[in-house]
């Protein structure tokens, strides 16, 4: 873009801005588009309307985006099972000559295509080359199935529950909808309801799990692996089930040993500490997040993250009204987002309000991946969306957040901009489409900036008098947190755990009874009757045998954060190196060469455990001692 094109994007969203109404407070032009309330569109559904399966109001386009998933699905397997393309390309790499002119990205993509070919069976013969095929398609519709099912509120009899508590649930005629843990209410025992009744083993999903893990088991053996988890980890910076459960077994011990150092007075604080609400109870016991919240208003969340990413990466983030039909819900913002001499880099469609056909996760997907476009000599920009289920404005204040909403909508945003600073050749390894446990580092580093006192000054103020967050009570969140984090890393270790086994050797009794071990193992609660917390686990879909990634991912994030950002989070030149090592290559890079650019060294296995135990050594009792007296 231009220098004249860059000035006039400016003053084109200037005006724009000036049409926003201000609060009591001054806001920045960000700031105040995600304060304001959003303005009622009357033609929001026209056919140009354009998203997908999850999050489109409308059940038609849901279905019909299903539909259309499989289909593609089921071309991809054809391909990858496809022997005269799979002779083609090998021809090509078997050719020294030939792969000398490649340029990087190029070779890294045709590596990463001949590697989909092999785990997808490409040697076998036509009959079990025919079955595997067999397999993956009936694997994509029970991937979908439980996909759709562990997202699915589950209902009781209005009369079951007391009625002052009706309030916090959705009504559907006679009865009460639960569709989420409701972790961070205040209440014991809205809590309690909506564990004992959003966890209730439905038959139909229990039975989808059992026959999704058995295909997945049968097609490993098919295509020459030991076991799914085999197949999935090749290729990323674990490489082996064997050293997945390396890195969650050490981690366990170490924090089964921090545990042991406990002052043993309180049973109701070790209860804290190993409870699935977790985070959620610990920043109740020592912080009130309504205190917090006016502090956090949607709007100043936004102004903070706009000014770290202009003082990260010299980016800003411009909010645009989008054109009739462009997004499928009056309350999708638009943001442009504007390098200082790049010029735009891409878009993101902040989907952040609560809707009763909504997931209740938050997600981040790539629309269109960002590639370099020979015809027209322009990089195809990114365009994501961030997908929330925060509250909605009230008459009196806009949304307000938790600082456990705060810090999910950093994490969030991170993967937007891995997907908005990454400028790779083709879009098949652009953005997050790279190996899983390299993933979520982007989105786990923001973490780390979210709950720092020097980023949380910078944008926390209150939305009414435009008083700073007081220092007093940043203090308390940023050393919350870090409990919260020593505590959460346990929470993690048991979902690797559970992911692990799930995928090795199949194991003759049910997916519940494997739970009920796994948790009293490497989480210490009992297992409560009649639920199956397991038919929510949503990441078995994306994440299947790979939910270790999250910890890796830590690793290096706490890794990254420890050498380059601790000392000053604002530092233009790590930020630039960040950007330049890490983000601009998506897939198209080796994680591991990646990991080894930003730190300039190579790290092992016993590196990443250690980074992960630094991360469980805040001196918990002495924190939870405070918080009493």
């Amino acid at each position: 873009m231009s220098a004249c094109k860059r000035l006039l994007y400016v003053v084109k969203h200037r005006s724009l801005w000036a049409q926003v109404r201000r609060n009591v407070t001054t806001w920045s032009p960000v700031g105040a588009a995600f304060n304001a309330k959003p303005h009622r569109r009357l033609d929001l559904f026209e056919k140009n309307a354009d998203f997908i399966k999850v999050a489109h109001p409308d059940p038609a386009f849901r279905e019909a985006a299903e539909k259309t998933c499989v289909d593609i699905g089921t071309v991809v397997e054809k391909l990858n099972t496809n022997v005269e393309l799979c002779k083609s390309l090998k021809n090509l790499l078997d050719n020294p000559n030939i792969v000398a002119q490649l340029d990087p990205d190029t070779r890294r993509v045709a590596e990463l295509f001949m590697f989909d070919f092999e785990i997808s069976g490409i040697h076998l013969d036509d009959k079990l080359r025919k079955e595997a095929v067999g397999l993956h398609v009936k694997l994509l519709d029970l991937n979908n199935e439980f996909l759709v099912g562990s997202h699915m509120p589950n209902r009781i009899a209005r009369s079951a529950i007391p009625e002052h508590l009706h309030l916090h649930f959705a009504s559907e005629g006679s009865f009460i909808q639960v569709g989420g843990l409701h972790a961070d209410s205040p209440d014991d025992l809205v809590r309690e309801i909506a564990y004992r009744i959003y966890l209730y083993p439905n038959a139909d999903l229990m039975n989808c799990l059992e026959e999704l893990l058995k295909c997945r088991h049968k097609l490993a053996k098919l295509v020459g692996y030991e076991s799914y988890g085999h197949r999935a980890l090749k290729g990323t910076m674990a490489k082996t089930p064997g050293q997945c459960i390396s890195l969650t077994a050490n981690d366990f011990k170490m924090m089964r040993d921090m545990k042991k150092k406990l002052n043993p007075h309180s049973e109701y604080l070790l209860y804290l500490f190993l409870c699935s609400g977790l985070s959620s109870a610990l920043y109740r016991y020592n912080i009130e997040p309504s205190l917090y919240s006016p502090y956090f208003s949607l709007g100043a969340c936004m102004e903070g993250l706009n000014n770290l990413f202009s003082q990260l990466y010299g980016v800003s983030l411009m909010s645009e009204h989008p054109s009739a039909g462009e997004v499928w819900s009056e309350d999708v913002r638009k943001l442009a987002v504007v390098h200082e001499t790049e010029g735009l880099l891409g878009y993101i469609y902040c989907d952040f309000f609560h809707r009763s056909d909504k997931p209740h996760q938050d997600c981040h997907f790539t629309i269109r991946g960002g590639r370099w476009c020979q015809e027209t000599s322009q990089y195809q920009l990114p365009v994501v969306v961030l997908m929330l289920s925060l509250p909605h404005p009230s008459k009196s204040a806009p949304t307000l957040l938790t600082p456990g909403m705060m810090e999910n909508l950093f994490h969030e945003m991170g993967h937007a901009m891995h997907s908005m600073l990454g400028r790779t050749r083709y879009q098949h390894v652009t953005g997050t489409r790279c190996s899983t446990d390299f993933a979520e580092v982007p989105s786990i580093l923001m973490e780390y900036f979210a709950t720092d006192y020097r980023v949380i000054s910078q944008f926390a103020r209150h939305y009414e008098t435009g008083q700073p967050l007081p220092e007093s009570m940043v203090a308390r969140l940023c050393e919350s947190k870090k409990v919260c984090g020593a505590a959460d890393t346990q929470l993690q270790i048991f979902y690797a755990v559970l992911d692990q086994i799930y995928h090795s050797k199949p194991h003759n009794r049910s997916t519940t009874d494997i739970l009920k071990d796994m948790q009293q193992k490497f989480y210490g609660l009992p297992y409560t009757p009649n639920t199956a917390w397991q038919l929510r686990f949503s990441h078995l879909i994306g994440y299947g045998a790979k939910y270790y990634s999250y910890l890796m991912s830590r690793a290096v994030a706490s890794m990254v954060w420890k050498q380059c950002f601790v000392q000053d989070p604002l530092n233009r030149d790590m930020g630039e190196r960040y950007r330049r090592e890490m983000l601009a290559h998506g897939g198209a890079k080796e994680p591991m060469l990646m990991v080894e650019g930003m730190l300039q060294r190579r790290p092992t296995i016993e590196d990443f455990v250690d980074a992960l135990v630094s991360e469980l050594n805040p001196n918990f009792e002495t924190f939870i001692m405070d918080s009493e007296s």
